[in-house]
C-alpha cells in the first residue's frame, strides 16, 4: 500500500501552522498527498488553499471528530476538463442537465464533470451525451451572464436574488413556523425544517449585508479603476481573495442547510394530509432553493473568479 506522509499540526505553532500546510502541498508532484491530522475542523484550510492555490486538489476527510480531525489531501494530475461551474457559466442551459443529475453547479461548481459523476454514482456517459447534445443546438443563451460587465452583474445579483431573498424570507418564516405548529405532533420533521430555515435566514442576512456594504462596492471600484486607468482602491482586507472566500463559505454552510431541508421533505413532497399552508410552503422553498442555486453559481463561478482576476489585473 501507498505510505503517505502525516503532517501533525496540533504540534505546529500557530503563525506558522498554514504556511507549513502550504509549504508539503507545494512539494507535491500530480496526484501526490499527504495527510493532515488537527484537533479541529481545518476546513478554513480549504477556502485558503482554493484562493491561492485554485481548484488543483483534493479533499478527503478521513476522521471528522471529535477529538481530532484527519483530511488527505491530494494534488490533481493535469486534466483540461473544464468544471461544471465553468460550464455553466458559459451557457445556463446546462444547468438543468446538472440538476436533473442532482450535479450541484453552485457550491459544488468548482469539480469538473467527472468527478461530479463519480461522488454521485452518476453515468458520465449519459450526462456528456446530453451536454453534448445541447451544444449542438444553435440557440443562443438569453442571458449570457459571463459575458456581462462585473458592475452591471452585480447590480443584476441585488436586484434581482437579493430582493427576492428579502422578500421571501419574512413570508417563508411565517408558513413554516405555522406549519411546525400545526402538523408538528403528526409530522415532527416539519419542526426542524422551521428550524432549518430560521438558521439559513439568519445565514444570508448577514452574508447579504457583508456583501452590500463591503464586497460589492469594493468590485464596482475595480471596474471603475479599470476603465479610468486608475490604481487598484485601497481596501481594509487586503485582497479581494479574502472576502470572497469568506462569502463561498458561507454559501457552501447554506447550501448545506437547504440539502438537509430537502431531505427533510422528502425532495418537498407534503404527505396526503397537508393543508393548503403546508403545500405552499414547500412549494415556497424549493423555488427559494432554486434561486439560491442561480444565485450562488453566478457569484461562484462568474462574478469572483472575474473579480480576482481585475484585481491581479490592476
Amino acid at each position: 500500500m501507498e505510505t503517505i506522509e502525516t503532517l501533525d499540526v496540533t504540534v505546529i505553532e500557530p503563525k506558522l501552522k498554514h504556511p507549513t500546510i502550504f509549504q508539503s502541498f507545494d512539494k507535491l508532484t500530480e496526484g501526490g498527498a499527504f495527510i493532515i491530522h488537527n484537533d479541529h475542523d481545518p476546513k478554513p484550510l480549504y477556502y485558503q488553499l482554493i484562493g491561492e492555490r485554485g481548484n488543483i486538489f483534493s479533499w478527503e476527510y478521513l476522521e471528522s471528530g471529535p477529538e481530532y480531525w484527519e483530511v488527505k489531501i491530494k494534488k490533481n494530475e493535469f486534466s483540461s476538463e473544464p468544471t461544471i461551474g465553468e460550464l455553466v457559466a458559459k451557457d445556463f442551459r446546462k444547468a438543468e442537465i446538472f440538476k436533473k443529475y442532482n450535479l450541484d453547479f453552485c457550491c459544488g461548481g468548482k469539480k469538473t464533470v467527472t468527478e461530479a459523476c463519480n461522488d454521485k454514482k452518476v453515468d458520465y456517459m449519459e450526462v456528456e451525451k446530453e451536454l453534448n447534445t445541447l451544444d449542438v443546438i444553435n440557440t443562443t443563451p438569453s442571458q449570457n451572464f459571463d459575458e456581462w460587465n462585473l458592475d452591471f452583474l452585480v447590480d443584476y445579483i441585488l436586484n434581482t436574488h437579493h430582493e427576492y431573498v428579502k422578500k421571501s424570507i419574512p413570508l417563508l418564516i411565517e408558513y413554516t413556523t405555522k406549519v411546525a405548529k400545526v402538523h408538528g405532533g403528526n409530522h415532527p420533521e416539519v419542526i426542524n425544517i422551521s428550524q432549518k430555515f430560521a438558521e439559513a435566514a439568519e445565514e444570508l442576512n448577514g452574508h447579504m449585508c457583508k456583501e452590500e456594504q463591503i464586497l460589492f462596492p469594493y468590485i464596482k471600484q475595480l471596474v471603475s479603476a479599470k476603465t479610468n486607468k486608475l490604481k487598484t482602491p485601497y481596501t481594509a482586507f487586503g485582497t479581494i481573495k479574502n472576502p470572497i472566500q469568506m462569502m463561498e463559505h458561507e454559501h457552501d454552510a447554506v447550501g448545506d442547510i437547504f440539502k438537509e431541508i430537502r431531505e427533510l421533505s422528502n425532495n418537498y413532497t407534503p404527505p396526503q394530509d397537508s393543508c393548503a399552508t403546508y403545500k405552499v410552503s414547500f412549494l415556497k422553498l424549493k423555488e427559494f432553493e432554486e434561486d439560491l442555486h442561480q444565485h450562488i453559481h453566478l457569484e461562484n463561478n462568474i462574478l469572483f473568479p472575474k473579480s480576482i482576476s481585475l484585481e491581479s489585473q490592476l
